[in-house]
């Protein structure tokens, strides 16, 4: 497996808009992707990455949604709900 570092992707305008709409105030996910958005980068982990291979996922999205999973001491599945129907945690790794 390799990696080809790129941080956290921008985030769908469509996304942006619809985040923004239904969390006027902010939310946890929303504020820790906004303010935190340069602790989350790939380029610390890449020895841990070989040179050839698939690319992985990217280890700064990863680490965001574990932060975020602490942060709401969700279990591991209710964290895999909560990226797959939550559109404030698709907004902060930038998932469509």
């Amino acid at each position: 497996m390799s990696l080809r570092p790129m941080g956290l992707p921008p985030v769908p305008e469509q996304t942006v808009r619809v985040a923004r709409a239904a969390f006027p105030q902010g939310s946890v996910a929303i504020r820790v992707r906004d303010r935190l958005r340069e602790v989350f980068t790939d380029e610390p982990f890449t020895e841990a990455f070989g040179v050839r291979g698939t690319p992985g996922l990217s280890p700064g999205v990863l680490s965001l949604v574990t932060v975020l999973q602490f942060a709401e001491n969700l279990t591991d599945r209710q964290a895999a709900a909560m990226a797959i129907r939550a559109i404030d945690w698709k907004h902060a790794p930038a998932w469509s």
